[in-house]
């Protein structure tokens, strides 16, 4: 059974960085665009699950998957969280009318 807490709030809500981040990388290749986001989806998600694991509120344990590190990230998510940031980066592009 699947649990959430409400510090996935302002965890999913970091998702706004990466507005400001994919103006600085329009030039640059979407796979580097997209290891980049991976990058700071993984630092993300590590930070705020060390802090909520610490106090014993993390709702997420991958610690029975292969590619973890400390249960808090999958690094076989690496690609998904590569789509996922292209795809915010188009979202924005779109409501910027680009």
């Amino acid at each position: 059974m699947g649990q959430t807490s409400l510090w996935m709030f302002p965890i999913y809500g970091m998702a706004a960085v990466i507005a400001p981040v994919s103006r600085h990388l329009t030039n640059c290749p979407a796979l580097l665009r997209g290891a980049i986001y991976s990058i700071g989806i993984f630092t993300g998600e590590y930070v705020s699950g060390s802090f909520l694991k610490k106090h014993k509120m993390c709702p997420w344990d991958y610690s029975k998957a292969k590619a973890n590190i400390n249960g808090i990230i999958r690094l076989d998510y690496a690609p998904l969280w590569m789509c996922a940031g292209l795809a915010f980066e188009k979202i924005l592009m779109i409501s910027d009318g680009g």
